[in-house]
């Protein structure tokens, strides 16, 4: 069974993996083991996870990938996040830095986030 069937027979719905077996050496390890967020996600949403990543988080590649419009993706990305709950996993140290102001203005120019958005940011990382 592969994970699309999984998560097709689960419908969205919470489940736990109890065995897990190794193929290369047939070792198997059995015991409740939540399966990572991602994979609990629809298989249309976690081909969209991934065509988010490959497109480096490039909005403007979604709209041409997807052929939707910006909300429709910014949509999307709002109702998969809230399924996602990673911050709470998170070290505040983790988050990172803020990003460079050149980063942003790269990302403005390319179309891929607001002036609003772009202010924003810059204005964090003072």
């Amino acid at each position: 069974m592969d994970w699309q069937e999984l998560t097709d027979l689960t419908q969205g719905q919470p489940f736990v993996v109890e065995r897990v077996r190794l193929s290369g050496n047939g070792v198997a390890i059995e015991g409740q083991f939540e399966p990572p967020q991602l994979a609990q996600l629809g298989v249309d949403d976690q081909v969209f996870v991934a065509a988010f990543v490959r497109a480096h988080g490039s909005i403007k590649e979604m709209e041409r990938i997807f052929g939707v419009s910006y909300p429709t993706i910014k949509a999307r990305l709002n109702r998969i996040a809230e399924r996602l709950d990673f911050a709470e996993h998170l070290d505040v140290a983790d988050t990172g830095p803020a990003p460079a102001g050149a980063d942003v203005i790269d990302r403005l120019q390319r179309g891929e986030i607001t002036v609003q958005e772009a202010l924003a940011e810059l204005g964090r990382s003072r």
